[in-house]
């Protein structure tokens, strides 16, 4: 498994265990290290390789610490089929779009009962306040 890769995205690294993450983050420590000694012998040849391994040993620490605070559970749900996916994303249209019929109706319906409000009251400035005063 290549460190910095789509192999250790977030939900892959969800479903292992946390021997199989104490042992990724030492792949990935080991990877950085190695990288670092090529940057300073100038021997490498990709520098984004740096900032991706960096970046999945701090994902893979985010989910040890998740575990740890018990924001997470060890194992995750199972993935949905693309097949379900794309049903599961006409629903909540639909039930937006119900949603909004609702409240319109709901709006109109208040609208209808509500007493009417007065019209709010013309301010004036002081000077004609001032005017008017004077004037009279």
């Amino acid at each position: 498994m290549a460190i910095g890769s789509k192999d250790l995205d977030a939900v892959s690294l969800r479903e292992r265990s946390d021997d199989e993450l104490v042992e990724e983050l030492q792949k990935a420590k080991e990877s950085l290290f190695n990288l670092r000694f090529q940057g300073a012998t100038g021997q490498l040849e990709s520098h984004g390789r740096l900032k991706a391994v960096r970046r999945d040993i701090a994902r893979i620490y985010t989910i040890m610490r998740e575990r740890e605070l018990g924001i997470v559970a060890v194992v995750a749900a199972p993935v949905e089929p693309k097949a379900d996916k794309a049903e599961a994303k006409a629903e909540p249209k639909k039930a937006a779009a119900k949603k909004t019929a609702a409240k319109a109706e709901v709006k109109a319906d208040d609208d209808a009962e509500a007493p009417k409000k007065a019209a709010p009251r013309k301010r004036t400035t002081k000077k004609a306040a001032a005017a008017e005063d004077g004037a009279e």
